[in-house]
């Protein structure tokens, strides 16, 4: 998933792109509210985390902004404000969510995958796929006791799928999202692919996989 963090305070952004990072989302960092209209203008985002205590302009007013151009992604305001009218203000403007600094970089993490379970219709970390169970949280696809093993790469494109489940991804919002831009198309194509096929393949080891989905002339989707 990508995740674009509207921090001025660098150390912070950092520390918060390296974890995130880790736990295998895409980061783009903005320390003033022009870098963030800048980068959203360019591409989607899954998750906007917002500070509202930006140098050149007040973060409600950028939050506001970036509803419009990024309308389908996820909030949660990021800031030291106590005062409650800020964060009724932002929850009003369509934040998703409200974390006070200092805050717990686990925290973040976990109210992340809360919105996402939230927005895609999913009630807990362990979703039945067919005869599969994907854990989100230990990132394991499971037959029983069984553990498929997929690759970082796989699980990511299959996780993003569930989580959009039901709705037709094409293969460039596939690597957007997951892997980030590639410039050639063809390439891009071919590379979604690969990992569908992958995918299908270690899977139908165990059992059918028809709820994975291939939309002709668009890409993928997983039906449930």
């Amino acid at each position: 998933m990508k995740v674009l963090i509207i921090e001025d305070e660098r150390g912070m952004a950092l520390e918060m792109e390296d974890f995130l990072v880790k736990a295998s989302y895409l980061c783009d960092l903005a320390f003033t509210a022009k870098q963030a209209r800048q980068l959203m203008e360019e591409g989607p985002y899954d998750f906007i985390l917002l500070d509202l205590g930006l140098p050149d302009r007040d973060g409600l007013l950028v939050l506001e902004d970036a509803k419009k151009i990024c309308p389908e992604a996820s909030y949660i305001i990021l800031t030291a404000r106590g005062k409650l009218e800020d964060r009724i203000k932002g929850l009003d403007l369509g934040a998703d969510d409200y974390l006070p600094k200092p805050f717990s970089l686990l925290e973040l993490q976990s109210r992340m995958q809360a919105i996402s379970r939230r927005k895609s219709g999913l009630k807990d970390n362990l979703v039945a796929l067919g005869d599969f169970n994907v854990n989100l949280n230990t990132r394991m696809v499971l037959y029983g006791d069984a553990d498929i093993g997929l690759s970082k790469k796989e699980f990511d494109l299959l996780s993003y799928m569930l989580l959009n489940k039901n709705r037709p991804l094409t293969r460039m919002q596939l690597s957007e999202h997951i892997w980030g831009s590639f410039s050639d198309d063809d390439y891009d194509s071919n590379y979604i692919d690969v990992h569908i096929k992958n995918i299908r393949k270690k899977l139908t080891e165990y059992g059918p996989v028809e709820w994975l989905q291939t939309i002709r002339g668009v890409g993928y989707k997983i039906k449930l």
